[in-house]
């Protein structure tokens, strides 16, 4: 069974760090089998909020998008999602960020001409 840490510790009071409960609770008899880091699986993924979108000059189902992910400028990112609006937040991975679940490292690139600096992400 997984079980979050921030999880746990929104239930029960806990002191002290991630190891130090695995210990106890193998002292107590309880078997751990790993502790994983998720959020190792998500560097170089943001949240940002897209501030505008306007439709692909040379693409039907393409569109771009002004993005503020805290930086000084606005990113633009070429994406194709059809429910991407302004006013929205979003999961963006940045220039170098590996989505390890599709063995994928983002890279800065053209779109049909247009240039992209980021990966708006989504579920599926």
């Amino acid at each position: 069974m997984r079980v979050s840490f921030s999880w746990l510790k929104q239930l029960v009071q806990l002191t002290g760090s991630v190891e130090e409960l695995a210990h106890r609770l193998s002292m107590a008899g309880f078997e751990e089998e790993e502790i994983e880091d998720l959020s190792a699986r998500a560097k170089g993924v943001v949240v940002g909020l897209v501030k505008e979108r306007e439709k692909h000059p040379n693409a039907d189902k393409l569109s771009v998008c002004q993005v503020d992910v805290g930086a000084d400028d606005l990113v633009q990112i070429v994406c194709g999602a059809k429910n991407v609006r302004a006013g929205l937040h979003v999961p963006v991975a940045m220039v170098g960020a590996v989505l390890p679940a599709v063995n994928l490292t983002i890279k800065a690139g053209e779109l049909r001409g247009v240039s992209s600096n980021g990966m708006i992400c989504s579920l599926s």
